[in-house]
């Protein structure tokens, strides 16, 4: 019994050890992450001389640290051919594919690592491995389901022109709402849709139920459903929307300048500071202060074309504009 006590002490006793050893070394790793200025002129431009392993001072020479590591590549390319050659890295990590990215793919071209083309007897063989290969990186039908919900959300975003960074976001919302087990009873595709409305928001490039029900498969209706049930039970807390949101988008649409555009947000932020946006769609809002900034611009828009971009209707727009002018002071000639 005394003997397997001290084997239980000894552990604890290196650990200790270990512990002690990463307090001393704190405070070095700290310094050399902290050198950002050279300590004898103030100089913030450092150089890393990684032949001498030195971080020395442009400015008056002196060498700030020694006997640092090189964490870069061994080898040395001079374009970007070369530099795709050598690298041995595939592409980042990705959500927006079922296995992330990871898995092996084998390439469609018929060639081997040379570049040489493979036989013909060989190509069979290399059919057969491309089949299994396909057939392998879906196992299950969980992984099913999760690829053919990624690929609906990538062909939604493909027809709205969303960015990357709403992409990945979407397929982490669909990833969460999979692993809390709430697809069960509803559709891939209403769940994928709701999942890309709400990145939309979170990533600040909003589109309207009625734009993403467009190019979806399920209606508006059910969209506008499982997204409240989504957001609901993963917790999302989402602002609403801002009417500025909109404002590039739609001057761009209508082809109007800058200067239109920088009006307009003005406008809106002055309505926000009296709360006349508050209550009110904000794609109304901010087709109506584009409206008025296009007049005091002199670069006119008729309300029906400012509609049709907005996505609202020339009501909405005539009574929105009304409003802005009238708490807001502007005077506006038709």
């Amino acid at each position: 019994m005394a003997g397997s006590e001290i084997e239980k002490e000894r552990p604890s006793e290196v650990e200790k050890e270990k512990v002690v050893e990463k307090v001393a070394e704190a405070p070095e790793r700290e310094r050399v992450e902290e050198t950002v200025a050279c300590p004898e002129c103030g100089s913030r431009v450092l150089v890393r001389d990684y032949e001498r392993a030195e971080l020395v001072c442009e400015r008056c020479g002196l060498v700030v640290d020694s006997n640092f590591m090189d964490e870069g590549p061994e080898w040395r390319a001079f374009d970007h051919d070369q530099r795709m050659k050598r690298s041995r890295v595939g592409a980042p990590m990705t959500f927006t594919i079922h296995d992330k990215g990871l898995s092996t793919m084998i390439d469609w071209r018929n060639r081997d690592a040379y570049g040489k083309s493979i036989s013909s007897k060989n190509r069979a063989q290399l059919y057969r491995l491309r089949k299994w290969q396909r057939r392998i990186r879906v196992s299950n039908a969980t992984e099913r389901n999760l690829a053919f919900a990624l690929s609906e959300m990538d062909r939604m975003a493909s027809a709205l022109g969303l960015p990357r960074n709403v992409r990945e976001t979407a397929a982490v919302i669909y990833r969460k709402a999979v692993d809390k087990n709430l697809i069960r009873g509803r559709s891939i595709e209403g769940v994928a849709a709701a999942a890309l409305y709400a990145a939309c928001r979170q990533c600040s490039v909003p589109r309207t139920l009625d734009e993403i029900a467009e190019v979806s498969r399920v209606s508006r209706k059910e969209i506008g459903r499982t997204y409240r049930f989504v957001s609901r039970e993963l917790g999302l807390k989402l602002l609403p929307t801002s009417p500025i949101d909109y404002v590039p988008r739609f001057c761009s649409g209508l082809g109007l300048s800058g200067e239109v555009q920088a009006r307009a947000i003005e406008i809106l932020r002055q309505a926000g500071e009296k709360e006349l946006t508050s209550g009110r769609g904000p794609t109304g809002v901010a087709a109506a202060a584009i409206y008025i900034s296009s007049i005091q611009c002199n670069d006119r828009k008729t309300q029906r074309e400012v509609a049709e971009v907005a996505g609202v209707t020339e009501v909405t727009i005539r009574n929105r504009y009304k409003e802005l002018a009238e708490h807001l002071g502007i005077d506006i000639i038709l």
